[in-house]
């Protein structure tokens, strides 16, 4: 994802805005008890951190202006780039300059964040101001995953970012190709395919029996969202990131060497060059219908429809030639990656904290997110119960109710990043190894070096501090697919 944000925060035009229609919604507890709270602090601005570009329009065009016109409370926005905003939080809070009031933050950073004193606590803020229940009404992968660190409420998770399979129903339900697919498999082709078996059937067919118009399927092979396809793959063929007991590292194991197999296998019925395809390229092939399936992240799956891609801010997305025959399923193997994300937190420096935590509750609050998520180009996604049930939403083009659901159903069955200290050390290993893959090495030598690499990590850090993060992560009910 890091090289998808990258390529929007530099195309995209953060003064650009055609304005989209918003429905009306009734003030519920957590936004209006948030507006009449932050009253006191009228005259004052809350600083927010942001992702820079396309995802800051947010708050700089849509929540930030619409805050102060309720409570008279400015928010200046400080965009940063997606690479930089772990560091420069870190840098501000050793600092002590109280430059930052609330954080735009990663899941996987906060066991960093906390273990810094970075992050203020939000449980007494919940409490004081009533927020609790409406915590309840996000989607328990995110609210059971995303929010605490060791008990504590650290974040309130505001983007239900997971990896969502897309595909083609004119090309999946071809005659043509169905009876192909039969002869050859003996069973009938499965729509959409459940597992990764029946996927790379299904994908190898349809280039056969096409010629590559379109291949049966491409992905985003760059290492540096290639990174969470392994996470995502490996758990659900039934690997565990490390031994419990010893803090060994276990990616080289028997799932780890046939996620990398398998990915050589399937580049051969894919479009030529796709082992450098990122978010941009992996997309242009979907959206111009050159490919009959994929896997990204939730915006794929509106821009495919066309929603919103007539705005000026998204104006760098291919035109779709393929809306209206796009089915959305969860990824083979049923437990998608809950790929990167973001939650809402305040700043431990911050000399404003009250009015910050009232900010960002206003922000996350049912009716405040539900219009922020269907705003087309602030890649916020779909979060709570209520954002997949909305009929506004369902409303919005024919297929929105089937996409809807299908993000319901990951939102109950994906699977938590790694998240623990210096993760970002953990997956940098495992991009170079994806690039080492594409280059024609070994995949179990690769990984015995990826794994190498981890337990020397490990030992950085010390085993004893990372044995207790890693069971922290481990202990949530996402952390690995439940056991057959």
């Amino acid at each position: 994802m890091m090289q998808r944000r990258r390529f929007l925060e530099a195309t995209a035009m953060a003064g650009a805005l055609a304005a989209i229609a918003r429905p009306s919604f009734a003030a519920t507890s957590g936004a209006k008890g948030a507006v009449e709270a932050a009253k006191q602090y009228a005259g004052s601005t809350v600083t927010i951190v942001w992702e820079a570009g396309l995802q800051a329009l947010d708050p700089l065009n849509f929540s930030g202006p619409q805050w102060e016109n309720e409570t008279g409370i400015k928010v200046n926005v400080v965009e940063v780039p997606t690479a930089e905003v772990f560091t420069k939080i870190l840098q501000e809070h050793r600092a002590g300059t109280g430059a930052y009031d609330a954080l735009n933050v990663m899941p996987a950073w906060m066991p960093d964040l906390v273990r810094a004193g970075a992050l203020e606590p939000l449980d007494s803020y919940v409490e004081k101001f009533g927020y609790g229940e409406e915590l309840q009404d996000i989607a328990p992968v995110y609210r059971d995953n995303q929010m605490k660190v060791e008990g504590k409420i650290y974040g309130l998770p505001d983007d239900g970012d997971v990896f969502i399979l897309y595909y083609r129903t004119d090309v999946l339900g071809d005659p043509k190709i169905q009876e192909a697919f039969k002869a050859k498999h003996g069973y009938d082709l499965p729509i959409p395919p459940k597992t990764w078996k029946e996927f790379d059937e299904v994908g190898a067919l349809i280039t056969e029996v096409t010629g590559g118009k379109p291949y049966g399927a491409a992905f985003i092979r760059d290492p540096a969202q290639g990174q969470w396809m392994f996470q995502e793959r490996f758990r659900n063929e039934g690997g565990v990131f490390f031994d419990a007991e010893t803090m060994k590292a276990t990616v080289n194991t028997p799932p780890g060497v046939k996620t990398f197999t398998d990915w050589v296998a399937e580049n051969k019925w894919m479009p030529p060059g796709v082992e450098s395809f990122g978010f941009v390229e992996n997309l242009a092939a979907f959206l111009q219908g050159d490919t009959a399936m994929t896997i990204s992240w939730p915006p794929y799956g509106r821009w495919a429809a066309g929603y919103g891609t007539d705005e000026a801010a998204l104006s760098w997305v291919p035109k779709s030639t393929i809306a209206g025959k796009v089915g959305y399923a969860v990824t083979p193997g049923g437990h998608p990656e809950l790929a990167g994300g973001f939650a809402l937190s305040v700043s431990a420096s911050s000399a404003n904290k009250e009015a910050a935590y009232l900010f960002i509750q206003w922000m996350n609050s049912r009716e405040i997110s539900l219009e922020r998520v269907q705003l087309p180009y602030a890649l916020r996604d779909p979060f709570r119960e209520g954002h997949f049930t909305d009929e506004t939403y369902k409303s919005r083009w024919p297929e929105a109710p089937q996409y809807l659901a299908a993000l319901q159903e990951a939102a109950n069955t994906g699977i938590l990043d790694l998240s623990i200290l210096q993760t970002d050390k953990y997956e940098e290993a495992i991009r170079q190894g994806i690039s080492r893959l594409w280059s024609g090495e070994d995949p179990k030598a690769i990984l015995d070096d990826v794994a190498a690499q981890w337990d020397t990590i490990t030992e950085r850090i010390g085993v004893d501090k990372q044995k207790a993060a890693y069971a922290d992560w481990a202990s949530k009910p996402n952390a690995y697919p439940p056991k057959a």
